[in-house]
């Protein structure tokens, strides 16, 4: 008999199929529902992208109207969500208070307690919806909280965007901010079999229920090598300090065969498609100046410029993100749920599809302990 072919980290293993989305090798870009993301992301709302993830198409302007209104209905916290939240370490991750609050929305959603509910469509489409609707609440207030801020409600005359930059700042952000925002959560709502939806896949397999699945990306999303990307991003980006810190540094951290965080991607072997969307609207940001962009804008462009001419490897979406969160405001700890924010959309898809047509997944490992041995053996 050959010897077992592992595939580690299960490159290249095609497990199932899926009509959500695609990386088109042909064109090199990531396609929702086989639109180009970077089309979308051009002039669509977010809250048309997230339909479409969800239903299919895009919504027509009476289904878009009821869509935003269904949306700005259930942004507000249960009672004792943000007693939850004051309750809890303030320099506790950021991403361990969101998944501490989705397990209480979870607990205290009536209906899980009919268990023929959990894979219920409707069901599910209720509860992504109002997953989506409160996360920017949550993340708001853990902000927030982090700077000794009180709350601020969430408006239902506002967007998503622009009530979710209201809520974390307290001020009507400015047209290029809003857009920046809208842009980054289009560009990160869905990315196919990546490591935190296959995490919420693989829950949804054993038919538990939607928050548990949701639960398990966050804490898939938490780690530095999927999702905290963009935060390593903007600590490597302070930790270089001035345009010309850049080359000793890279010279150094090379040296030391260590990671740079925001290059190369498994997917993308031409450059990550979303890049050029994303960097265009970080560049609007710059434009608007303000206290620390002109050494912030000349790491970026240097340590881009000097990685790609040593490595040959391409930025990742990570990397122009992590600056536009920085210049929006947020604190680097809270770009991981904003990751969350955008990508509740692309796993509660895939959760539903999963449901649709299931499969407990469940692969082989190829063993290689000990062989076969008895306690008598080692008692002698």
């Amino acid at each position: 008999m050959g010897e077992t072919e592992i595939k580690k980290g299960l490159a290249g293993v095609v497990v199932d199929t899926t009509a959500i989305s695609k990386v088109n090798p042909e064109t090199n870009s990531l396609l929702y529902r086989g639109y180009p993301v970077q089309e979308l992301a051009a002039g669509q709302p977010f809250e048309a992208v997230a339909y479409l993830l969800w239903n299919g198409e895009l919504p027509d302007p009476e289904q878009l109207a009821e869509f935003e209104r269904r949306e700005r209905s259930l942004r507000q916290l249960a009672p004792g969500t943000i007693e939850l939240l004051d309750r809890m370490p303030r320099d506790a991750h950021p991403m361990d208070l969101l998944r501490t609050v989705v397990s209480r929305i979870g607990a205290l959603d009536a209906t899980m307690l009919d268990q023929a509910s959990w894979t219920d469509p409707d069901a599910d489409l209720r509860r992504a919806t109002e997953l989506l609707a409160q996360i920017p609440t949550i993340i708001a207030a853990i902000q927030r909280g982090r700077r000794g801020q009180d709350p601020i409600a969430p408006r239902e005359d506002l967007d998503y965007a622009r009530n979710f930059l209201w809520m974390t700042f307290g001020e009507l952000p400015s047209d290029a901010a809003v857009d920046a925002f809208r842009v980054s959560l289009i560009l990160y709502a869905e990315h196919s079999f990546n490591a935190s939806t296959f995490t919420a896949r693989v829950i949804a397999s054993t038919t538990s229920d939607l928050y548990s699945a949701v639960v398990g990306a966050i804490g898939a999303l938490k780690g530095p090598l999927h999702g905290g990307a963009n935060e390593a991003v903007m600590h490597i980006i302070d930790e270089i300090g001035a345009p010309e810190n850049v080359a000793p540094w890279l010279d150094a951290a090379l040296a030391k065969k260590r990671k740079i965080m925001g290059f190369g991607h498994r997917v993308y072997k031409r450059g990550d498609s979303r890049v050029p969307t994303m960097d265009a609207a970080l560049q609007r940001l710059f434009a608007e100046g303000g206290a620390d962009v002109a050494a912030l804008q000349g790491v970026y462009t240097e340590l881009e410029r000097e990685f790609v001419s040593r490595k040959g490897i391409y930025p990742n979406l990570d990397y122009p993100s992590g600056p536009a969160y920085r210049l929006l405001g947020f604190d680097t700890e809270i770009f991981t749920p904003l990751f969350v924010a955008a990508r509740i959309v692309g796993w509660t898809a895939h959760i539903r599809e999963q449901a649709a047509s299931n499969a407990l997944i469940r692969p082989l490992s190829a063993y290689d302990g000990p062989d076969e041995r008895h306690l008598g053996d080692s008692l002698g």
